[in-house]
């Protein structure tokens, strides 16, 4: 199976308006690609370590997914009853996790990155289970950002991305944009929190990598 470079985030400041964007929720979480080949599925971070950790997703994903034979873009999280992502009970496994796929960069075996994200997703809508307990469809609205991001905001979501609905999954011809939503809650006291746990964990490399993951999602 062709190995993948998750696609990067840009930080805009501000939402907007555009026929030509699409735009989703951005998830609070771990940014993976999901390998499905052959009934396992392996969980790459985009750094390109592999997450050892969730051995539900390893297996529930092959078994949700509508084909054999996928790479799939999305995140790691973990829902409330109101289906917000909560970071902290994914981090500390408190909960089971789930995995909101947004991109599908391959189906069975064919490279799908050069392809407009429009037919990309037309396409993971087909693989991704309409009820699945585990894999779940990113959905998107087109051209209203703003009104996404007030939505957003409202239900102290991290924020929203936009994509150009034309653009193929190539980091120099396409552009992703993050929108965060500056009052967000769960990221107060979040580097503290890494700090802390470090330092009473003698287990450094596990904080180490979280301390990483957070860095990255402070950026995104």
């Amino acid at each position: 199976m062709l190995s993948f470079q998750p696609m990067p985030l840009t930080r805009k400041a501000e939402p907007f308006n555009h026929p030509d964007w699409l735009f989703e929720v951005k998830w609070d979480g771990f940014r993976c690609l999901a390998y499905i080949e052959h009934g396992r599925c392996r969980l790459v971070s985009r750094n390109g370590n592999e997450f050892k950790s969730f051995p539900t997703l390893n297996s529930a994903l092959p078994q949700e997914c509508h084909t054999k034979r996928a790479v799939l873009d999305g995140e790691i999280v973990c829902l409330d009853r109101k289906g917000n992502s909560q970071f902290k009970n994914l981090l500390f496994r408190r909960d089971e996790p789930r995995f909101y796929a947004f991109d599908l960069l391959s189906f069975d075996g064919e490279d799908l990155r050069y392809f407009p994200l429009a037919e990309r997703k037309h396409s993971l809508r087909g693989v991704v289970p309409q009820q699945g307990k585990r894999l779940l469809y990113c959905d998107h609205v087109e051209g209203q950002g703003e009104r996404l991001f007030r939505l957003a905001c409202k239900r102290d979501l991290e924020g929203i991305v936009a994509k150009r609905k034309f653009d193929p999954y190539l980091p120099d011809k396409a552009k992703w944009y993050k929108i965060r939503n500056r009052n967000y809650s769960q990221w107060v006291g979040r580097e503290k929190l890494f700090e802390r746990e470090r330092s009473t964990d003698p287990n450094w490399h596990y904080w180490n990598v979280c301390a990483s993951a957070s860095d990255q999602l402070v950026e995104a």
